[in-house]
Order: C-alpha cells, then sequence, then structure tokens
C-alpha cells in the first residue's frame, strides 16, 4: 500500500511550526499591514471588556459577564481556526495543506520575538540603567523605574523563563494535541488572562474565569518547560542540571504563580542565581519569596548566558517533537502496510 503521510497530522504542524519560527519569526512587514493573530484576539477581548464589564455592575454580574467573555473569546477565534483548517485541507494536498498550516500556525509562537525583546535588555543594560530599563519596560508590567540594574535583569531573566513556558511550550503543546485550532485555543485563553485576568478593581470579577482557565492550560506546559530548561543544562557546560532540579522541587510551588514557578525555578537553579523576590506593580510593593540560592545582583553576562540555556531548550523540544513525529509516522507506516 502506498503511504500519502508525510507527518501525524497535529505533531508535524508543532514540528514545522517550530523550525519555521525559530528561522524568520513573525515578520515585522506583516505586522505593519495586517497585524498579528494576537491582536485579533486582543481586539476582542477589548471589545467584550468595554460592552460586557461596565462600572455599575454588582460583582456577581461582572463574574458571571466575564464567564460569558471567556466562552466567547475562546469559541470564536478556534471555530475560525476550525474553518481556515478544514478549507486548506478540502483544497489543497496532504503535502502542501501540511507545512501551509503548520507556517500559519508558526505566528502563534513566539521564540525568536521573545530572544530577541530579552537580549535587547542585554544589550541595553551595557549601555546604560535608563536605557536597560526602557528596554525592560517593553516585556514586564512592574514599575521599570524602581528597578537597579540588577532587578532589571532579574525581571528580564524572569520573562525568559516564564514565557518560555507560555509562549513558546504550552502553544506548541497545544498544537501538537490539537494542530492549528488547538494552537489558537490556547493563544486566546492565554491572551485573555494577560489582558483582563488582573487582580485589579475592574478586572477582579470579571477576568476570574479567564485567569483559573489559563492556570488550567497552562498546568502541562509549565512543568514540561522545566524538563526541557533541565535538560538543556544537563547538555551545557558551566549550569547546573542537578541544581535546577533541586530548586524545581523546592521552590516552584512556592511562587506566586501555579506555573509561573516551573520554568523560573529550573532557569534560577541553572544558572546559579535567586529570582523573583519582592517587587512593586502601579507602586504598590508586593514582597514575594526568592526562588533559588544564588546570588540576586544579576550582571548582564547572566542574562546572555540565560538566553543561552533558552536557546538550547527550545531545540531540545524541537529535536524532541522531530523524534516524535519521526517515531509515529514509521508506526503508522507499519500498520498501515500489515495486512
Amino acid at each position: 500500500m502506498r503511504i500519502r503521510l508525510f507527518m501525524p497530522g497535529s505533531l508535524g504542524t508543532a514540528c514545522i511550526a517550530s523550525v519555521t519560527d525559530m528561522a524568520v519569526g513573525y515578520p515585522q512587514a506583516l505586522v505593519r499591514r495586517i497585524g498579528h493573530p494576537v491582536m485579533w484576539i486582543g481586539g476582542l477581548i477589548g471589545t467584550l471588556d468595554r460592552r460586557l464589564n461596565t462600572k455599575d455592575a454588582t460583582p456577581a454580574r461582572r463574574r458571571a459577564h466575564g464567564c460569558l467573555a471567556a466562552m466567547v473569546i475562546v469559541s470564536v477565534p478556534t471555530a475560525a481556526a476550525v474553518l481556515v483548517n478544514r478549507t486548506i485541507r478540502r483544497i489543497l494536498p496532504r503535502w502542501l495543506a501540511l507545512p501551509l498550516t503548520a507556517v500559519l500556525a508558526s505566528s502563534l509562537v513566539a521564540q525568536r520575538s521573545l530572544h530577541d525583546h530579552v537580549k535587547a535588555v542585554a544589550v541595553a543594560s551595557q549601555d546604560s540603567l535608563p536605557a536597560a530599563r526602557r528596554a525592560v519596560s517593553h516585556i514586564v508590567g512592574r514599575d521599570p523605574e524602581l528597578l537597579d540594574e540588577a532587578a532589571v535583569l532579574r525581571a528580564a531573566t524572569e520573562t525568559l523563563a516564564e514565557n518560555f513556558s507560555d509562549g513558546i511550550v504550552a502553544p506548541l503543546l497545544w498544537m501538537a494535541a490539537g494542530g492549528l485550532p488547538g494552537a489558537v485555543f490556547y493563544k486566546s485563553v492565554n491572551t485573555a488572562d494577560s489582558m483582563i485576568g488582573h487582580r485589579t478593581p475592574r478586572h477582579e470579577a470579571f477576568g476570574y474565569v479567564a485567569a483559573k482557565l489559563d492556570d488550567l492550560v497552562n498546568l502541562p506546559a509549565s512543568r514540561l518547560s522545566a524538563l526541557w530548561i533541565i535538560l538543556a543544562a544537563l547538555t551545557m557546560r558551566g549550569m547546573g542540571a542537578r541544581a535546577a532540579l533541586r530548586i524545581v522541587l523546592r521552590d516552584a510551588r512556592q511562587h506566586r504563580s501555579p506555573n509561573a514557578g516551573w520554568p523560573e525555578a529550573a532557569m534560577a537553579g541553572a544558572l546559579g542565581i535567586r529570582l523573583s523576590g519582592p517587587r512593586s506593580y502601579d507602586g504598590v510593593s508586593v514582597a514575594e519569596p526568592w526562588v533559588g540560592d544564588g546570588r540576586s545582583d544579576l550582571r548582564p553576562e547572566d542574562l546572555y548566558r540565560a538566553l543561552a540555556l533558552y536557546r538550547r531548550a527550545c531545540l531540545i523540544q524541537t529535536l524532541a517533537g522531530c523524534l516524535a513525529a519521526g517515531m509515529l509516522t514509521r508506526k503508522l507506516r507499519t500498520v498501515h502496510r500489515t495486512p
């Protein structure tokens, strides 16, 4: 029997999307011309927030409206992705439909853009503290003017670790499970949490469901991201894989987030530094526990080391996915050839 299967659909989509994003990312020319899928989802969220999250509503009504908004935010983009996916598969041969779908899905992965934004902080920190503060303000929510150089570098390292989980591992994991629609589903949930899932007077009740849903869908990826970081540390000179595992087991669950603590703990342990700790949001000081045992006075070279660890973790994840896709393809070919 002739086998036309190129790769198991969803897993193959994730592998090609990961490689595509590594190689070219999402071109800025496209952002300027048509925007980005996350921007489109954000537009929907903003509209629902303005129309359903009214000031005169009671907390109970706000939570109910937030639940309705979460359902719309998830269902509309996911349904659109299902339609696009089915249309591509219907009009194109499989050998062309799979890579085209994967290229579209690569827009939902942020390997290259995350690296570039964090590297910009590392470069700026070698110039001046004001430049570093401006660079880090693009990727964190805390008050940059209150950060010294070490705090700026810690904030960038924490963002790198956390977004490795929810910006790379999670969308690829959901893509491997459900193809383009799976990735869009995840990105819709994650974008909703980033926009309305905050404990502020406006969003405490309205964003409750979005925040809880984000915690749930990120749970497997956060654990997997810690594993990729530990494996990356194991393959790199000067990195502490054993320390990364120890800090994950000790500190990950003590973090303010049920998920972000896992990759942050792994990175802190691997680099021999401390992350998290006290910080300020909108002028309000928050006493958070430290993650890790090392020094907290980071230097620019520490952030460059974190970027190197991040690149290796991304590579390991991509190789693992491609290996799994190849093994599954071989198994399916054997099954198809069996009389």
